[in-house]
């Protein structure tokens, strides 16, 4: 007696493209977690330190200043009271006023749009910057790798304050071309983390998979390469946010930044420099503040990496 065996029909695609298909086959329902879960189980144990959490109560406070100063004070940061200059800090004003009787709380607040505007600029710019360069060096090689890096190595030869000033010189004083020069000074270090994280991913089996099923370039690049490139390209973006800070901050000091009256963080320190026997707070409460919102981004991009080991 004879039994006929139904025989199960040979995938005749290719090995790469089952790789790649079956990688990218959804989960079972029940094995899916939201975007919204995962986030609020890797915060979870970064919320219980009380350092993390501390730094990011200053980074919020600086975003909402930025976003809405208005919230946060009722005073008006450009309205004069000359019989009330140079008063120290009080239940009334909370940082004191300037030389011209104006509160310092109210325009270290109204200032946080400019400056955090002027250093979120920066950063995109060398984002762009940085990742283009990058992933160009790092996918192209040969010849390209090696004039692109040897352009970065220049670049990173120069102190990035230097060649700030060399650039906002020749492009004019303002916020904008402040932070222009700002973030053409940090672009190297965005392109040669970026250019590392290629190299390292692009030898990897999911991409040789990827390629192999019949995926251009520029797809594994996009699908595989850029997502997986992201995390400590993340954290230098979240380091460089606060560096920005600094630089912009310390070139406003110098007076390339916004014209008076507007009220910016470096100006407000500058302001107070005439000031620091017969009134110290004039500079040291905006400094301060300034310090304050560095470390805090600082404390966050560190902890989000040591946690992400």
């Amino acid at each position: 007696m004879t039994v006929d065996i139904p025989l199960t029909p040979v995938d005749s695609r290719p090995l790469g493209s089952l790789l790649v298909s079956d990688a990218a086959r959804p989960a079972a329902p029940w094995k899916r977690r939201t975007r919204l879960q995962r986030a609020r189980q890797r915060l979870t144990p970064l919320l219980r330190r009380p350092g993390f959490t501390l730094a990011l109560l200053i980074v919020l406070f600086a975003l909402l200043a930025a976003l809405a100063p208005q919230l946060l004070t009722s005073f008006d940061p450009y309205t004069t009271s000359p019989a009330e200059k140079l008063s120290a800090p009080s239940l009334t004003h909370w940082f004191g006023t300037d030389e011209l009787g104006r509160d310092l709380y109210t325009r270290l607040v109204y200032g946080a749009r400019l400056s955090v505007l002027a250093a979120l600029l920066a950063v995109t710019i060398a984002l762009l910057g940085g990742l283009g360069l990058g992933v160009l060096a790092g996918f192209a090689g040969g010849r390209v790798d090696a004039a692109l890096m040897r352009l970065i190595d220049v670049l990173l030869a120069l102190p990035g304050l230097l060649l700030a000033l060399a650039i906002v010189t020749a492009i004019g004083f303002g916020t904008v071309p402040v932070a222009v020069a700002v973030g053409v000074g940090i672009i190297p270090g965005f392109a040669r983390t970026t250019r590392a994280e290629v190299l390292r991913i692009k030898t990897l089996p999911y991409v040789e998979a990827a390629r192999l099923g019949g995926a251009s370039w520029a797809r594994t690049l996009l699908r595989h390469v850029l997502p997986n490139a992201w995390g400590p390209v993340a954290v230098l973006a979240t380091l460089d946010f606060g560096a920005a800070i600094l630089a912009t901050a310390g070139l406003s000091f110098l007076g390339f930044g916004a014209a008076p009256p507007a009220a910016e963080w470096g100006t407000l320190i500058a302001n107070g420099r005439h000031f620091l026997i017969t009134a110290p707070w004039v500079s040291l409460l905006p400094g301060l503040f300034v310090v304050a919102v560095v470390f805090s981004l600082n404390h966050l991009a560190r902890s989000a990496e040591e946690h992400a080991r």
